[in-house]
């Protein structure tokens, strides 16, 4: 299957992507609202709720955009880099989790996305008011799977 071709029919059967898709697909988050499903032989993960989506969304965007000057970027208007992309969603749902969850506070994965930005609303008011400092932090600190090296490099 071509490339077009793949993302033309993924986005005709993925009404909904999960924003992070990337996070969920790497084994380190878990949310009740994201459902997987297979597309040749990869794997996306769509959204089952729009409110939840539409919360994950404005939240990705404000993590992206306050980790802006700690990830050395001009602009954070949309999904960055692989790498930088996993750090912040990651990195800042690992910062978020260690907020709103002190008990899971040094936990390498999230449980229930949407359960935890639920959690951070009843307990900051709105997405905006988070203490992005802290989350930007955990966002900084956050290192993903080292590359490993190719064959025949020592």
């Amino acid at each position: 299957m071509e490339e077009k071709e793949y993302r033309d029919t993924y986005q005709t059967i993925n009404e909904r992507r999960c924003v992070f898709e990337k996070t969920i697909n790497s084994r380190r988050c878990t949310c009740r609202q994201s459902q997987r499903f297979h597309l040749a032989d990869r794997e996306g993960i769509a959204c089952k709720s729009a409110t939840g989506n539409a919360l994950c969304t404005t939240l990705l965007s404000s993590m992206r955009s306050n980790a802006r000057f700690a990830l050395h970027l001009t602009s954070a208007d949309g999904p960055l880099p692989h790498a930088r992309e996993i750090k912040v969603q990651t990195g800042g749902l690992l910062g978020l989790q260690g907020l709103i969850r002190p008990e899971h506070a040094e936990d390498s994965n999230v449980e229930n996305a949407i359960g935890l930005i639920d959690a951070a609303i009843e307990k900051y008011g709105s997405i905006d008011a988070l203490p992005y400092d802290i989350i930007v932090q955990a966002i900084v600190k956050f290192e993903g799977r080292r590359k490993r090296p190719r064959r025949g490099d020592s």
